[in-house]
C-alpha cells in the first residue's frame, strides 16, 4: 500500500512524529509515495499536489486536513492523526496508529464527505469540506445579503456575515456561530447568518439539490474564506453560486460512528 504524509508545518515535533511513524511504517512493509516532511524546509507549504498514493496520512489538526484537501488535485482516502485541539476530522490518536495500519493491510472502508464548490460570474473560485464564509473587511460594519434558491428570492440578510456550510462543517464555525450539528450523511447546505440584526435570522438547512445563489448587496468592503485556507475579495453585488462539487473529499471509515465524536469531542471538553 502506498502511503502519503502530510504534517502540520507550525510544530517541528508534529513533523519530527511523522517522519518517525513514515520509518515505521516502512518497516510494517507500507511504501512512501510522497512525504513533504523530506522535501520541504520546516513550515515550507507545499503546493498543489498530485499524488499516487492509495491513502493520505495527515499528522496534525482540522486546519492541516483542511489545507490537505485544498492542496490535493485528486482527491485521495485521508486518515488524520490528532496532534492539535479537538481533531474532529481526525479520527486516531497516537497510541492507536501502529495498531490500525495493521489492520488494513488488506484493504479499508472509504466515507465520502460532499463539499460545496463555489463559482462566481461564471468563474469556479473553489471548493470547501467544512465553508465558505463572507465577513465585512471592516469590523462592526454589517453586510447586507439576498438568497435564491430555485432562482427566486427566499430572504434577506442583515448580518455581519454569512456563512455556507456543508454538514461536515456543522461542527466547526457554523456550530460556533449557532448552526445546528447536522449528520455527514445528511447531504444540504447550511446558511448560518454571523451576528444578524434581526431576531427572526435564523439559520437555514436545505436540499443541496436547490440552486442557490448568495447575493452581496452591501457598499462595504467584504472577504470570502474557503475552510480558512483561501481569501478572495468581494465587491458590491457580487453573486455567488454555491453547488455541490462533484469531487467529495475521502475519508478512511474506521468505524467510529459520528455522534459517539460529537459526545467525546465536543460535549467534554
Amino acid at each position: 500500500m502506498r502511503l502519503g504524509f502530510i504534517s502540520r508545518i507550525d510544530d517541528r515535533k508534529a513533523v519530527e512524529y511523522t517522519q518517525k511513524l513514515r520509518d515505521k511504517l516502512e518497516e510494517e512493509g507500507f511504501i512512501t509515495a510522497y512525504d513533504h516532511t523530506a522535501h520541504l524546509p520546516f513550515r515550507e507549504r507545499p503546493r498543489q499536489l498530485d499524488v499516487d498514493a492509495d491513502l493520505m496520512v495527515v499528522v496534525g489538526g482540522d486546519g492541516t486536513v483542511l489545507r490537505t484537501v485544498q492542496l490535493l488535485k485528486k482527491q485521495v482516502p485521508i486518515i488524520g492523526i490528532n496532534w492539535g485541539e479537538v481533531g474532529f476530522l481526525t479520527d486516531l490518536e497516537s497510541k492507536e496508529v501502529i495498531s490500525f495500519f495493521q489492520s488494513i493491510k488488506n484493504g479499508f472502508s472509504i466515507e465520502k464527505r460532499m463539499r460545496i464548490a463555489i463559482s462566481s460570474g461564471g468563474e469556479y473560485l473553489a471548493s470547501a469540506l467544512n465553508e465558505a464564509v463572507i465577513i465585512t473587511s471592516r469590523p462592526a460594519k454589517m453586510l447586507r445579503f439576498a438568497v435564491l434558491l430555485d432562482g427566486m428570492s427566499a430572504g434577506t440578510f442583515r448580518a455581519d456575515g454569512m456563512l455556507i456550510s456543508t454538514p461536515t462543517g456543522s461542527t466547526a464555525y457554523a456550530m460556533s456561530a449557532g448552526g445546528p450539528i447536522v449528520d455527514p450523511r445528511i447531504e444540504g447546505f447550511l446558511l448560518v447568518p454571523l451576528a444578524p440584526y434581526m431576531l427572526s435570522s435564523r439559520p437555514w438547512l436545505v436540499s443541496c439539490e436547490r440552486p442557490l445563489e448568495v447575493h452581496l448587496e452591501s457598499t462595504k468592503p467584504a472577504k470570502l474564506v474557503i475552510d480558512g485556507q483561501k481569501t478572495w475579495e468581494l465587491h458590491e453585488k457580487t453573486s455567488l453560486i454555491v453547488e455541490r462539487s462533484p469531487d467529495p473529499a475521502l475519508f478512511v471509515d474506521i468505524g467510529k460512528k459520528f455522534f459517539n465524536k460529537v459526545e467525546s469531542k465536543l460535549r467534554r471538553l
